[in-house]
């Protein structure tokens, strides 16, 4: 008796079990590390488009967005994978689900920027971004306050990536 009321408690406990919270880390870890290779596939030559564009005094050196982003994306993945561990996908599904739109649109600005040079799209693009990882730290905040904190350097950084798109697109 006292067994199956254990795995009936289990069964409403939405937090995963080691292995499978490792499990979804690799999950979460996978699916940034997809929108990461996406963005380097559609900008093979951003080193060398970027240093031929007209940019602002406060443009940052070409080699600072591969270390910037590698840290962003650990960050995304990490505060995603810990909403997860706190309420599980049926917990924290609108969060999660908000979470992947914006991977989803952090894919599409490298081609639309770089491998399109739709400067003006990109920066619609971008402001899109933007709302949806605010809207993710709103959310993400129910779930898990370390979570929601891990993504304000993301927030920061797309604010002054978007300041640098739009500063870009009215020089060229």
């Amino acid at each position: 008796m006292s067994e199956n009321l254990h795995v009936s408690t289990t069964a409403l406990d939405p937090r995963p079990t080691v292995p499978n919270a490792v499990a979804g880390l690799a999950v979460f870890g996978a699916a940034v590390v997809l929108v990461a290779v996406v963005g380097g596939l559609a900008s093979l030559s951003a080193s060398e488009q970027y240093g031929s564009f007209v940019q602002p005094s406060w443009a940052p050196p070409s080699w600072l967005f591969g270390p910037v982003w590698t840290v962003l994306y650990v960050t995304i993945a990490v505060a995603a994978w810990l909403v997860w561990r706190t309420d599980g996908w049926s917990g924290a599904r609108t969060a999660l689900t908000v979470w992947a739109a914006q991977l989803v649109l952090n894919a599409l600005w490298t081609p639309l920027f770089f491998g399109a040079g739709l400067f003006g799209a990109a920066f619609v693009e971008i402001v899109l971004l933007w709302l949806t990882i605010v809207a993710t730290i709103v959310l993400f905040a129910r779930h898990s306050r370390p979570a929601a904190l891990l993504l304000l350097p993301y927030a920061a950084w797309v604010t002054f990536a978007s300041a640098l798109n739009l500063a870009i697109w009215m020089l060229n």
